[in-house]
């Protein structure tokens, strides 16, 4: 059917794009310009590019926590 060390690399790939992907999420969050790093951060151009994106990042991290979640639970089972 499928290579079980195929399955291993995409789901570890997945997790780092989870970790990534929350990193991201954590450093363009919405509360981040009340802070003193966002507040240094916000008078550059690019991190306020950055910051406009915060929406798409959330949907590329549960879109590759889903697809991780799922291929986990095929190829490992349950984990109870």
């Amino acid at each position: 059917m499928f290579d079980p060390t195929v399955a291993t690399k995409i789901i570890a790939g997945l997790g780092l794009v989870n970790l990534v992907m929350g990193l991201t999420i954590f450093f363009s969050c919405r509360c981040m310009p009340g802070s003193k790093l966002g507040t240094m951060l916000m008078k550059y151009r690019t991190y306020q590019r950055f910051y406009k994106l915060h929406c798409y990042f959330w949907r590329v991290f549960w879109s590759s926590v889903m697809v991780h979640g799922t291929l986990a639970i095929i190829f490992f089972g349950l984990p109870f």
